[in-house]
């Protein structure tokens, strides 16, 4: 595990809970807070506190050899160097959300995957969702008709919770709360649109806070159907989201994270729930994808069509809205 901190720490429960065949053989860390804290879940478990080296380098040098695989939970500046370096160490990787800060970067580390043949996964929990294949797969067949235009809300009380910590640091967050909790909204629009964008139109609002907490997203996919995006990342102490996917011959709900999946066909009066699924958890998923026995849900060529929107939602926020064309 390269980081150890409170989002490793969530996953490193659901690890042992499920997971008790994995061995974490060893974690990169600097911070001796972060190693306390993360030792008492390892003694929780019957488990001894694995080896620690935290300069990443020296970790590989070290390590590499005796891993199948590194988990890489850091902030997301450190994302695209730890995942190219240990993708040429020879390691499978499990990344955490955003993949990357940019659409340059992504392309990069498309080409690393390419050239090392080995496996990288986004941990983004609606990517790994059923309930978001399942949408996917469905509106790729036609069964639903014409994809026409795309409705997305994330809210969360993001900027109080956030506050003095390194999300809200531009430099190595690559953005606020609509590159945070809002990633995973980005990265499952991408993925139910099937398609990259043509030309987006972005506002970006930081309320006097060093990053953005409220955005809102037009934007025109290269079909010609229409997304709108809103973030709302100053809000009363909640965390939710709800995505409609309007087409000719019916209507898809659910959320960011795939918590749901509800269907209104052509002739339906109401939403009907066609299938419930539980949610994903994202080691077992990236397990799942090392044996061979799914597709990689969310492979690096989703991460980059999530960089280039957010590369443009930039771009055009600092226009004051003027829209701005893909490449």
């Amino acid at each position: 595990m390269i980081g150890i901190g409170g989002v490793a720490r969530y996953h490193l429960r659901d690890i042992f809970t499920a997971n008790p065949e994995t061995k974490v053989h060893a974690i990169c860390e600097p911070s001796s807070d972060s190693i306390r804290e993360a030792e008492k879940i390892f003694s929780e478990f019957g488990r001894s506190l694995p080896s620690c080296e935290p300069d990443l380098d020296r970790f590989l040098d070290r390590y590499a050899g005796e891993l199948d695989a590194v988990f890489i939970l850091t902030p997301h500046v450190h994302h695209y160097v730890q995942a190219k370096k240990c993708l040429e160490a020879g390691l499978d990787v499990l990344v955490e959300k955003p993949m990357v800060m940019n659409a340059k970067q992504a392309l990069d580390l498309i080409d690393t995957r390419n050239q090392t043949g080995r496996l990288l996964v986004v941990g983004f929990q609606g990517g790994l969702s059923p309930a978001i294949r399942t949408a996917s797969s469905l509106l790729r067949s036609g069964e639903l008709g014409e994809l026409l235009t795309i409705s997305a809300t994330v809210w969360q009380s993001w900027g109080l919770w956030t506050t003095g910590t390194w999300r809200q640091e531009p430099a190595v967050s690559g953005g606020g709360f609509m590159f945070d909790t809002g990633a995973h909204m980005l990265n499952t629009v991408c993925d139910l649109a099937g398609e990259d964008f043509d030309q987006v139109a972005a506002w970006l609002d930081t309320r006097d806070r060093p990053v953005d907490v409220l955005a809102t997203v037009m934007g025109r996919l290269r079909s010609g159907a229409y997304v709108t995006i809103n973030g709302c990342g100053e809000t009363k102490n909640s965390c939710a989201s709800d995505i409609y996917v309007f087409c000719s011959a019916g209507i898809i709900r659910t959320g960011q994270w795939g918590e749901r999946f509800e269907i209104q066909r052509k002739d339906d009066r109401e939403f009907v729930v066609e299938e419930s699924f539980t949610e994903p958890k994202v080691w077992d998923v990236f397990l799942q994808v090392r044996r061979g026995e799914v597709p990689n849900p969310c492979p690096p060529e989703v991460g980059l069509r999530m960089a280039r929107l957010w590369d443009a939602i930039k771009a055009s926020s600092a226009k004051g809205g003027i829209p701005v064309n893909l490449p």
